[in-house]
């Protein structure tokens, strides 16, 4: 008999969380190795955020809150749909929780039952299925390669729902390829789902903020206000706002779902931290002029590791359209030989070479459904992803 149940036996550990305890630890022991492997921006989260933090501390903001949100939150987070996305959600349409992970593993968790599937376009970010296969749930992948810029199409998306589909999961930007939908693609597929109506949405707009396209970030219950009743939109604070140690996701949707997430929540974490509620006020709520000037930044760094790893020699890298990724395709180098004879036969062997031999910590793209490539984190100073991807281009040139 297993000492440990059966829901936790149908996932595995995070391996981007791996391989940064990894890199943590190789430094640690003192070597200079890389990491790009943690999704996390380099910027400190703003002042003015900071300040609100320690101002509910000093006002003693230190209690129990509701167990899905403040109401000064949740209106915050209505205020920043609408001014953002022209969505209207009341305090009952929105769910406060303890990160963007979070928010999604209570989403699911109270609403998949065994047999229930849930279709996720791939390359996916890595907690989706786990999630998925944790409620006892099938998840259903869809495959978009490099030559469909890391994108599904309508007649992909028509051919994978079947009676038993429960969610579609949409996340634009996406983690890991930075691909994002623009408003036209995402009405395409939401004439697909108009003849599906059986069928949940729930996009992942965490990246939302971070984003180069020309045309402006669009959200599907935007583009396709018809299926707003079905429409979970999932967003938080951690990205844009460099809050990921803050841990506060929220989500608005159909009153039913945020009941269902809120009893779920009851008995699982109870209230987010009251300090890092009331600094998402401030987040939500306050001066946004600084994200541009941040997104200048992160398209600097884009241009550059994109340029970087299309002249190393096997790797195709398209440019992406937002969050702070790149995905190259690394079909060029499976079936090389290392300088000491080793075959790279997947891209995790891959991984592991540039790990090994020129200390740079990516994370291989089998973890995220689609091989072979590899996620790399621009998130990062411009002299070290520099130092990083000329290290990279190094070692594929030592491949034979």
């Amino acid at each position: 008999m297993s000492q440990t149940s059966a829901a936790l036996g149908r996932i595995q550990p995070s391996a981007t969380l791996a391989m940064s305890a990894r890199v943590n630890a190789l430094k640690a022991e003192g070597v200079d190795v890389i990491g790009l492997s943690a999704g996390e921006p380099d910027f400190d989260t703003p002042d003015f955020v900071k300040e609100a933090g320690i101002a509910a501390i000093r006002n003693n903001l230190t209690r129990y809150t509701d167990v899905d949100g403040t109401a000064g939150l949740k209106d915050a987070v209505a205020f920043k749909f609408k001014r953002d996305n022209g969505l209207e959600y009341k305090r009952s349409q929105i769910s406060v929780n303890s990160g963007g992970k979070h928010t999604l593993f209570n989403a699911l968790v109270a609403t998949v039952d065994a047999g229930d599937e849930v279709i996720i376009p791939a390359p996916y970010w890595v907690s989706y299925p786990d999630i998925v296969n944790f409620a006892g749930g099938t998840p259903v992948f869809i495959e978009a390669p490099a030559s469909q810029r890391y994108k599904i199409t309508p007649a992909q998306l028509d051919a994978a729902i079947t009676p038993r589909t429960k969610w579609v999961m949409l996340n634009s930007p996406s983690n890991p390829s930075g691909a994002a939908y623009s408003a036209e693609e995402l009405k395409a597929l939401g004439e697909v789902l108009r003849r599906h109506p059986h069928v949940l949405v729930m996009t992942d707009d965490m990246y939302e903020h971070v984003w180069y396209a020309p045309t402006p970030f669009a959200t599907i219950a935007q583009v396709c206000p018809d299926l707003y009743d079905r429409t979970l939109t999932v967003n938080g604070c951690s990205k844009a706002f460099s809050m990921t140690g803050w841990r506060i996701g929220f989500a608005g949707g159909p009153e039913w779902i945020i009941k269902a997430m809120g009893k779920l929540q009851s008995q699982s974490t109870s209230n987010p931290c009251s300090i890092s509620q009331a600094a998402a006020m401030a987040a939500l709520t306050g001066d946004q002029d600084f994200l541009e000037e941040r997104n200048a930044a992160f398209r600097k760094r884009r241009d550059m590791v994109v340029a970087m790893l299309n002249d190393a020699p096997g790797l195709d890298c398209p440019t992406p359209e937002g969050a702070f990724y790149v995905y190259p395709d690394a079909s060029g180098l499976i079936g090389k030989t290392t300088p000491k004879g080793a075959v790279i036969d997947s891209d995790e062997a891959l991984i592991g070479y540039f790990l090994d031999e020129a200390r740079v910590a990516a994370v291989h793209g089998a973890a995220f459904g689609l091989s072979p490539a590899f996620r790399i984190s621009y998130a990062t100073s411009d002299e070290v992803l520099k130092k990083a991807c000329t290290r990279i281009q190094e070692a594929c040139a030592a491949l034979k």
